[in-house]
């Protein structure tokens, strides 16, 4: 089987590739822009930046080695939820999304020399209502600080979550499902 590479510093993503089995897999971070042009949808949006993060991590490994890279987003009402920069921000951003739901979308390439598969995932996820010393208490923890939406799935943040539709480990930041299913197209087979 053919070198896998993920192109991605996420601890996260490390993790979900270790469970379904990957334990033999490089790490070679590109460095790259996450722009994008304007009037893409949310998938679109995710499916542009990991199909750049794929071109720029080609350069960084052989044409048999398989590339993975993504991207993941937090939207509400299309508008996009990054990281936050400070924990005001961080509270901004808790406060706008506790009560409703909101969009996790994950754009996945898998590439191998000039062949590269691009999909993206979906899932709505549900907060719960909470009090801002709730929220002022999680952001006081420091988890929400590097993840986009300002919480952790995997963490804490679970408190937060009333429900999820859809891929769990999208939410994380990799449809570990969707991904297996194009590393299936690249010889790449998990049940035999």
């Amino acid at each position: 089987m053919a070198r896998i590479v993920l192109a991605s510093g996420s601890p996260r993503r490390q993790e979900l590739l270790q469970r379904i089995g990957i334990t033999d897999f490089d790490v070679r971070v590109p460095v790259t822009e996450e722009s994008y042009p304007g009037g893409l949808t949310p998938r679109e949006t995710v499916e542009y930046i990991s199909r750049e993060k794929a071109d720029a991590a080609a350069k960084l490994c052989g044409g048999d080695e398989i590339v993975i890279t993504a991207d993941t987003m937090v939207f509400l009402d299309d508008q996009r939820l990054g990281k936050p920069v400070d924990e005001a921000d961080a509270l901004r951003m808790l406060t706008a999304l506790q009560g409703r739901h909101h969009t996790v979308c994950t754009g996945v390439t898998v590439r191998q020399g000039d062949r590269s598969i691009t999909e993206s995932e979906s899932t709505e996820v549900y907060f719960r209502s909470a009090a801002e010393a709730e929220l002022r208490a999680y952001i006081a923890t420091g988890e929400p600080m590097d993840k986009a939406g300002s919480y952790g799935v995997q963490g804490m943040g679970a408190l937060l979550v009333e429900r999820i539709n859809g891929d769990f480990f999208n939410v994380m930041g990799l449809p570990v499902l969707r991904l297996s299913r194009m590393l299936a197209k690249f010889g790449v087979v998990f049940f035999e």
